[in-house]
């Protein structure tokens, strides 16, 4: 049986392993999480390195990709310094392909409710936020409200795309925990800016994002995010949320991350070069291709 292996620096309460049929091979997909210990993260790396049919870098993102210009993490670097033999993603590669769907899912659910979607970030998943413009959707992006806490909504692809040029080169400098929660910092409640929550008919982006910022109450909301589990599916229950759409495929009643189905495709292609998303290659091309012919599509559960 092939493996591929995502190792995150997210919390490891969330570790789950399964296995997927693709292209008539089994995938060994497990997903190992350090508790935000980056050194941890940078050995299992190594370890794994040539061992397992591709890894996905998990709780972090290798850089950002925006209208095809990418911006490289320059603080998640060291974590992967020594990987060099196994393909290394992190969801980029579906991100812009399979996620770009879920506008359209989204669209008949609606029964009367306004077009308006909350994004926790346009620049960390655009192919998402793509998806819903091109559907039609008046969208408000919460990256300047979540990765720098300033209440600035920004409302349009143009703005967005202003932003990406002037804040990411900054941003991805900066240490990656002081935009992104990693750790048991995942499971802490914080509700922010509630008011644009409240507004959307559909809020969408990370799962991590959204079960920390969203309010008590989500009645009647539709939620399109990705790795949940059990748990954050009770929590969006719970909270009165009426659909729940994963942008990746069930598997033994989890999703799993964009790196890890990235890397399981990527192992049932016995693929062996070197993944450049700055430099692609006709890769997203090839990712769209293996989209399409999996069937692969945005999962919708009513809670």
């Amino acid at each position: 049986m092939k493996r591929a292996v995502s190792v995150s620096i997210g919390s490891s309460t969330r570790d789950k392993s399964g296995s997927l049929e693709l292209f008539g091979k089994t995938v060994q997909m497990e997903r190992i999480g350090t508790d935000g210990d980056m050194k941890k993260a940078a050995q299992l790396f190594q370890e794994l390195d040539g061992e397992v049919g591709a890894l996905g870098v998990g709780g972090a993102v290798l850089g950002l990709l925006v209208d095809q210009k990418w911006y490289d993490f320059h603080s998640i670097s060291p974590l992967v310094r020594y990987v060099k033999k196994s393909p290394l993603v992190d969801g980029t590669g579906l991100k812009d392909t399979l996620e770009r769907q879920a506008g359209a899912v989204v669209l008949p659910l609606l029964n009367g409710l306004p077009r308006r979607v909350f994004h926790m970030s346009g620049v960390d998943r655009y192919g998402l936020a793509r998806g819903f413009m091109d559907n039609g959707f008046e969208s408000v992006f919460g990256d300047l409200m979540f990765s720098i806490g300033l209440d600035i909504p920004v409302h349009s692809d143009a703005s967005l795309k202003r932003l990406a040029k002037a804040l990411t080169p900054a941003l991805t400098r900066m240490p990656f925990h002081w935009l992104y929660p990693t750790g048991e910092k995942q499971e802490i409640h914080t509700p922010k800016f509630t008011k644009y929550f409240e507004w959307a008919s559909v809020i969408a982006g990370d799962c991590h994002y959204i079960t920390k910022y969203m309010p008590e109450r989500m009645d009647g909301k539709i939620v399109v995010t990705n790795t949940t589990t059990e748990k954050d599916r009770m929590l969006f229950k719970n909270a009165g949320v009426r659909y729940l759409i994963t942008t990746t495929p069930i598997v033994d009643g989890r999703s799993y991350g964009t790196n890890m189905m990235e890397a399981a495709i990527l192992t049932a292609l016995d693929w062996k070069e070197t993944i450049s998303y700055a430099n692609p290659n006709g890769y997203f091309t090839k990712m769209s291709q293996v989209v399409a012919e999996l069937g692969l599509k945005p999962n919708l559960k009513e809670l």
